[in-house]
């Protein structure tokens, strides 16, 4: 993919800019997941294991996070580290993605503010954990994550675990659908939610070849058509937590946060980390396989998408 013209203060890796320029494989990764969706050290081993299962899988990694005033793609070791210390980064999405930059905050990048980086930068394919959604309770609170229209403006496909099962699930395929954006269960026909292979909703599509998904990532762009894909890819069998057993964890969960008066960007992390206490760490194991799991798939997309 040509890189946007643009002035945007984008500074790639070494590692990174060498495969852009050569037409390698690049797997864009977010840093949210770094600093408000895991805690220390496992953030940090985890982001270095993820980097390592696109590396193994023939692609270049290119973690993104704002550091300095600058929109960093490919984190190299010593920012990486900097970057899961920190404890006042900001959750960057694109309503503050150039106030960040402009202060020169540190900013880790949700799947909306990854998508724009991405695409900045000329990199097709993105991997995440899980997407944003509409949260429950959304007609009353109006609280819809910007993934869903990122997903519908920009041109990435973006390969998660499904949205998180957090959020209400048929509203957020719902709204996916009314933006136009397909939906695609890889290998199966129900759509995963994060945690859980199944989730009791039918995926729109599906699709089982890595090289189909690249050949319909091209055809939207031969098309015109504004917006990139969603790739809801199941959480390895052995690693699930299934729909039945988390759902009562979930509902606990959501319950402490209205109780606490949780809101907006405080709901996800605050959700996770209680999670992760409720499931005696168990979550976590099956976070960091559906990333790596993730990671996979991308680097397999985007190894067909570098074919001529």
């Amino acid at each position: 993919m040509t890189p946007i013209p643009n002035t945007a203060p984008l500074n790639p890796s070494p590692e990174v800019r060498a495969a852009l320029a050569e037409g390698r494989p690049v797997v864009a990764l977010e840093s949210t997941i770094i600093t408000h969706g895991m805690p220390w050290p496992q953030n940090l081993q985890t982001a270095r294991a993820v980097e390592d299962e696109v590396r193994a899988a023939g692609a270049v990694p290119a973690t993104i996070a704002l550091m300095g005033g600058e929109i960093r793609v490919g984190l190299e070791g010593a920012a990486l580290e900097q970057l899961a210390q920190s404890r006042d980064a900001m959750k960057v999405s694109r309503a503050d993605m150039a106030v960040a930059l402009a202060r020169g905050a540190t900013g880790a990048t949700t799947v909306a503010a990854t998508m724009i980086a991405a695409r900045l930068a000329g990199i097709e394919v993105f991997a995440t954990g899980g997407i944003g959604g509409v949260h429950r309770g959304a007609e009353q609170t109006m609280d819809i994550s910007a993934d869903l229209r990122e997903l519908a403006e920009t041109r990435v496909t973006v390969v998660a675990a499904g949205p998180k099962a957090i959020l209400d699930l048929p509203k957020t395929l719902e709204v996916l659908e009314t933006l136009g954006v397909p939906v695609i269960a890889f290998g199966q026909d129900e759509l995963p939610a994060f945690w859980s292979r199944r989730s009791g909703l039918a995926a729109p599509l599906r699709m089982d070849d890595p090289a189909e998904i690249a050949a319909a990532h091209r055809m939207r762009a031969r098309l015109g058509l504004p917006g990139g894909q969603l790739v809801a890819n199941p959480v390895p069998g052995d690693a699930e937590i299934p729909i039945d057993e988390i759902t009562p964890v979930i509902e606990a969960a959501l319950a402490e946060a209205e109780g606490a008066g949780i809101a907006a960007k405080a709901v996800t992390p605050f959700l996770l980390g209680r999670m992760l206490d409720r499931t005696a760490g168990r979550s976590l194991t099956t976070n960091i396989a559906l990333v790596k799991n993730n990671a996979r798939l991308a680097a397999r997309i985007a190894t067909a998408l570098a074919r001529p």
